[in-house]
């Protein structure tokens, strides 16, 4: 929602623009009347909306037409007033006025206006008939307010509608010729009402209804009240009302009804309250609240985060079998734009016969919150956490874990989710490996249908000294070229040590010859080292054969870990290696 209102007052000349603002401001009539109001603004705490409004005049004898659109541009809604005992100011506003405000609008959105009928005092009847008809023609006109600047009728309420109209907009919800929702909106109150729908039964009983209620407006409504809404929409919509509960047929059309009716602050109030903007799309400060994760901290869902999604679970599981189907998955993310979570969740957490088992959902929580907390966060809002749980924000089901150079002082971590890398030369088992993590033998039924996206993840449970931990096997590329530098190169060649010489170690495992580095001597170092590196790195296919040895990638397994080239200076590793054998 906007944080402040600009309104701009157009029109002919002595219509009473001037004087509608001083009315306002003096609660009386002036008794002179500058040619152009200066700016004034009130203060949030004396408006409705709660939320500072500036009240802009506008002269054509004192401003040009370049100027005017100036004010055109910065204005978030326009009154155009006229004079109701003068039928050509009337005219005025479809020939003249519209066009300056929206002219060259042809797309996209366009400044909302107010008419305002100014001098109601000087005409026994009302000038709504001559208006409608323009009404009719420009969609972006609001309302009409007839009032009087000289015996202060309507006055408040003219710019309360001008501000209504900026803060709850009818432009981005309803479309009068059609006169239904647009599409964005009913898509917005589906997803409310589904959210809303807590034992998924396709429509609101009693009490989903007051709990919807009391989440959006503070309280709950009084049983006589929750019977003539139930009359009105039986009266209006076939199949609106079902076994006394309100589907979602109904609750689209009271919504309908609201803005119709002019109460379109009530549709806004519950979109908002469930995290929607102006655009009617989940606003980024909804959706990734403040999170602060220290270098060296990772995340977790506490106990309230795997209280909330947990229940969703059991939301979703209809059949009560304990395992989401296809169809139970599909329902459950029918509240969010695309399914959050593809194919590959299926070989990354463990299943049961293609069904997702409240043991797997949660290992698939657990991972997204540990790898992405941010899309943590996103998911969370749009399974609607904060108003479910009546919280500020989702980050009320993060933890934030203290840093791990503290738990390698203490010895010891309190973390529940750990990483472990798994790194090996193609072929030798990895995906193996990971699938057994999961329960999948080579025998096992799921382990003989290949994955159709298979995932570079595994997450299960497994127990440390009586503590359930969640451990999660990331699967890395085993094709990381690895060179050997000899450094120090301008030395004397020391005493060879017994084994495999450097350079026979690396043809034996088909690794590149060691390559000399020296940076002693005033000249600059050679950087023919650092450009064979970055070589490699870009064009790891050249040294594909060289690495492809089984057991050269068992033994240099840690070191390989995370680098895209693998830099091993002095042959410490070397000897480590050899020493091994």
């Amino acid at each position: 929602m906007k944080r402040d209102v600009r309104i701009l007052l157009l029109g002919e000349a002595q219509v009473g623009k001037t004087s509608l603002i001083l009315s306002l401001v003096g609660e009386e009539f002036p008794e002179e009347v500058p040619p152009r109001a200066e700016e004034i603004t009130i203060p949030a705490d004396v408006t409705p909306e709660r939320v500072p409004t500036h009240i802009v005049d506008s002269s054509e004898a004192e401003q040009t037409v370049e100027e005017l659109q100036d004010e055109i541009h910065k204005a978030n809604v326009v009154c155009v007033v006229y004079d109701v005992s003068e039928e050509a100011t009337i005219e005025k506003i479809r020939t003249k006025w519209i066009p300056l405000v929206n002219g060259g609008t042809e797309s996209g959105p366009r400044v909302p206006i107010i008419l305002v009928g100014n001098k109601s005092d000087l005409r026994p009847g009302s000038s709504m008939e001559a208006v409608l008809p323009i009404m009719s023609q420009f969609p972006e006109i609001e309302t009409c307010v007839e009032c009087s600047a000289k015996n202060l009728r309507n006055i408040s309420e003219l710019f309360y509608y001008a501000q209504k109209a900026v803060l709850h907009p009818t432009a981005p919800l309803y479309d009068p010729e059609t006169k239904q929702l647009k599409p964005a909106c009913s898509q917005a109150l589906t997803r409310i009402f589904r959210l809303s729908d807590q034992d998924l039964d396709q429509a609101l009983s009693d009490e989903e209804l007051n709990a919807f209620q009391k989440s959006c407006f503070g309280h709950p409504l009084a049983p006589q009240a929750l019977d003539d809404v139930k009359m009105v929409v039986r009266k209006n919509v076939a199949g609106g009302v079902r076994d006394d509960r309100l589907t979602l047929d109904g609750f689209l059309f009271l919504n309908t009804l609201f803005i119709q009716r002019g109460r379109h602050e009530t549709t806004w109030t519950i979109l908002r309250r469930f995290g929607y903007g102006d655009a009617l799309e989940l606003s980024p400060d909804y959706l990734f609240p403040p999170l602060h994760v220290p270098t060296g901290c990772s995340t977790e869902l506490n106990h309230f985060g795997y209280q909330f999604v947990q229940k969703v679970f059991e939301k979703h599981d209809q059949d009560r079998d304990g395992a989401l189907s296809p169809a139970e998955l599909q329902g459950l993310f029918s509240v969010f734009p695309a399914a959050p979570w593809g194919p590959q969740l299926l070989c990354t957490v463990p299943t049961k016969a293609g069904r997702l088992p409240l043991h797997g959902y949660l290992c698939q929580w657990t991972l997204v919150t540990y790898l992405d907390v941010q899309r943590c966060l996103e998911h969370l809002g749009y399974l609607g956490y904060p108003i479910l749980c009546k919280q500020d924000s989702q980050a009320h089901a993060i933890t934030v874990t203290r840093e791990k150079m503290l738990d390698q002082e203490k010895g010891q971590t309190q973390r529940n989710v750990l990483l472990c890398k798994v790194v090996g030369a193609q072929g030798v088992g990895k995906s193996s490996f990971l699938q057994a993590f999961l329960g999948r033998g080579l025998g096992h039924q799921d382990a003989r249908e290949p994955c159709q996206e298979p995932s570079v993840y595994t997450i299960n449970t497994v127990q440390v000294n009586g503590q359930e931990k969640y451990l999660i096997h990331h699967y890395m590329d085993g094709q990381t070229p690895c060179l050997f530098v000899s450094s120090k190169a301008d030395l004397p060649e020391g005493v060879a040590l017994p084994g495999l010489s450097p350079a026979e170690f690396c043809r034996r495992h088909r690794l590149p010859a060691p390559t000399p580095f020296s940076c002693s001597g005033p000249a600059e170092p050679s950087t023919a080292v650092f450009i064979r590196l970055a070589t490699m790195a870009t064009f790891p296919h050249l040294v594909h054969g060289e690495l492809n040895t089984t057991s050269f990638w068992l033994r240099v397994t840690l070191g390989a870990v995370g680098a895209a080239v693998a830099a091993v200076l002095s042959f410490s590793l070397y000897r480590v290696l050899v020493k091994s054998r």
